[in-house]
């Protein structure tokens, strides 16, 4: 115990400067492997410490004394402790140990799913998320974990806040597969399918050496959420997408067919228009599209991660595709001749369709009250609208400032020396013998 009273005291000496900061850190990693044996009698000293001005030392200490197993009675103490020291903790003392602090965050995550108390870990985590960022561009590896904290304690709108971000840099590839595939769910929960779509399309098409289970449950909401908002799918994947997505998510592999094959099956049934058709095959496959997913037990996610609510949106959006191909064809219609033609059960039903989706902007109608008649309108959208042109406007500069990023990506990947290595390795070698026999033509 004396050498931790001494710990702390170089800690208390050796953090007001920059360099001193650097010397206690030498000091810090020399003495961590005996912190974590003294890890069940470190905790009074936390106390002897301030985590504004102390932190890189704060940090050490709190690491290892929530290394081991932590009873329930504990958890909510140390979730305490852990939250004050990120909210109060120095961001250029704390990024000299970035892998402490990840430990630290994750194991606050666990804590208080430990407590069943998720919501208590989201603040704090999405400040950690900031104190490791270098950019809004930097992909952490607390992301996904916030991301997760925030399902579990459906703060979906607090989630999105990390979703409008432009990622370009990555710490670990599992890291963006988890963090794209609990963003999709995110925007599945506040009904932004755009956007899921584009998040669950980053996780299949994402470079993998082989299929992983994080895809394979993303192929299936994928499919899911392309009906809902597209009302088709298709299999065929983009040129870009991984020889081992190509191959095992297309033409169906032994165990990706088992899983995978109610979701394509469904997806075809939606594209008859069949209501009765499409919610007879739901019936029949309800317990495979109920089944908790296998990537639960991997990456452990919520039990609740199951697709059966995902699909019942689909077989009520097929009814909207329905009132929509009606648009189509007809000027007006009544709402009772809508219900029959859609397979509603009543008038009243089609009506609050209807509304529903005038109120959406997925149709452009009016409805009669008096004799029950819709009359289908035209898109009021000219285009022209100060909002419009600001709107388009800032979509040009968005563009624009990613066609700057991917040119600069270009120029320092074409630089590094593993990637001349690899190209000049991989590159036809030429003698300059064979250069004599082209023919040379006089301009």
């Amino acid at each position: 115990m004396d050498s931790v009273e001494a710990l702390v005291t170089q800690i208390q000496g050796l953090s007001s400067s920059a360099g001193d900061v650097s010397r206690l850190h030498v000091i810090l990693k020399q003495a961590d492997e005996s912190l974590h044996s003294e890890s069940t009698r470190l905790l009074p000293a936390l106390d002897q410490l301030d985590p504004s001005k102390h932190s890189l030392g704060f940090l050490y200490i709190l690491e290892a004394c929530s290394s081991g197993s932590v009873s329930n009675e504990r958890a909510s103490a140390l979730v305490l402790t852990i939250s004050r020291f990120i909210s109060s903790c120095a961001v250029e003392q704390i990024r000299l140990a970035p892998e402490k602090f990840i430990s630290v965050c994750k194991r606050l995550k666990d804590q208080v799913l430990l407590l069943e108390a998720p919501i208590r870990g989201v603040a704090p985590m999405l400040t950690a998320i900031r104190i490791l960022q270098t950019s809004s561009e930097h992909l952490t590896s607390l992301h996904a974990e916030f991301l997760l904290l925030c399902l579990l304690a459906k703060c979906y709108k607090t989630g999105l806040s990390v979703l409008h971000d432009d990622i370009s840099e990555v710490d670990q590839a599992r890291d963006l597969f988890l963090y794209c595939y609990y963003g999709g769910m995110i925007c599945i929960g506040q009904k932004q399918f755009r956007k899921a779509l584009e998040l669950l399309h980053n996780v299949v098409t994402a470079p993998m050496s082989s299929l992983n289970a994080i895809a394979v449950e993303a192929y299936k909401k994928y499919i899911l959420v392309s009906l809902i908002h597209y009302g088709q799918f298709s299999t065929n994947l983009p040129k870009y997408t991984s020889s081992a997505a190509q191959r095992n998510l297309k033409n169906f592999c032994q165990w990706s067919l088992i899983f995978e094959q109610p979701y394509l099956d469904l997806a075809t049934s939606y594209g008859t228009g069949k209501v009765t058709e499409l919610e007879t095959h739901v019936q029949t496959n309800s317990e495979k599209f109920e089944s908790v997913s296998h990537l639960n037990k991997v990456c452990k996610c919520y039990p609740q991660d199951n697709n059966l609510g995902l699909v019942k949106q689909v077989v009520a959006s097929m009814y909207k595709r329905n009132i929509q191909r009606l648009t189509q064809t007809y000027l007006t219609l009544s709402l009772q001749d809508i219900a029959n033609t859609v397979q509603l059960n009543s008038a009243k039903e089609a009506e609050m369709h209807v509304l529903q989706m005038i109120q959406d902007g997925e149709i452009y109608a009016m409805i009669n009250q008096k004799d029950g008649m819709v009359r289908f309108l035209e898109d009021p959208e000219q285009y022209k609208t100060c909002e419009m042109i600001e709107h388009i406007d800032s979509s040009i500069q968005r563009i624009m400032a990613l066609s700057r990023k991917l040119t600069a990506m270009d120029e320092n990947i074409s630089c590094d020396p593993l990637y001349l290595a690899k190209a000049g390795r991989e590159r036809p070698r030429f003698d300059l013998d064979d250069y004599d026999s082209v023919q040379k033509f006089n301009i």
